[in-house]
């Protein structure tokens, strides 16, 4: 993994849950929040833990905030500082600015000051669990599009020792297997003659229509 830089700013449960993340795959991560505590709180799980007003612009360029790749803006209820850090960090420079949004138009406010990715958490965990409730064979999923998606899903027992040259998924389900997960073994563009063992599971691509009807063979 390529490493790179992340600076996460607003440390209550959502953006220390990110840092613990990219500090344990071995990123350069630093910290950031107005208040002490919560930036004592870090300290052994960052890079660098900075306490500062993200809100003041020389504040930020302080310490190098342009040259991070990633700026991930996870500010609690304070919609006001959120918008303005966001706009701030992309007048300053910062090429990639992540932001989450507390409410729709929270939102679709950090979108028009720049936000390049909004991220709305209680939404997208209300959708990810209603999807794997309706399809419990899917374990995992990617949002390509409205259309796509990106899924893992466990083998059905009826496909289990046979090929993927046998079960030609493209031709009977209209989906592309990208990947088996073979215990922690991560096969990338399987052969055609990789044979699906007991405990497998399936990485697909394709429309979500075609990948439910998929998921859902037993």
């Amino acid at each position: 993994m390529t490493k790179q830089s992340y600076a996460v700013i607003g440390l209550g449960r959502f953006g220390t849950s990110i840092i613990s993340k990219l500090y344990e795959a071995g990123q350069e991560v630093m910290g950031i929040d107005i208040n002490n505590e919560l930036v004592d709180d870090v300290k052994s799980s960052v890079t660098h833990a900075v306490v500062l007003d993200s809100t003041d612009e020389e504040s930020l360029k302080s310490v190098g905030i342009r040259n991070f790749d990633y700026v991930i803006v996870a500010i609690g209820n304070d919609m006001q500082a959120s918008i303005l850090t966001v706009m701030l960090l992309k007048e300053i420079g910062v090429k990639q600015v992540i932001a989450k949004a507390i409410n729709k138009r929270h939102g679709q406010l950090l979108e028009k000051v720049g936000a390049d990715w909004v991220i709305h958490p209680e939404r997208d965990m209300g959708e990810r669990v209603a999807h794997q409730l309706l399809s419990p064979n899917v374990l995992n999923y990617i949002e390509l599009s409205k259309e796509y998606n990106i899924e893992e899903i466990i083998i059905p027992p009826s496909m289990k020792k046979k090929s993927l040259r046998e079960l030609d998924l493209r031709a009977k389900y209209n989906v592309n297997a990208i990947a088996i997960l073979n215990n922690e073994n991560l096969i990338i563009s399987p052969s055609p003659d990789q044979i699906i063992q007991n405990g497998d599971k399936v990485v697909v691509i394709g429309h979500r229509e075609d990948i439910n009807e998929f998921a859902n063979i037993k």
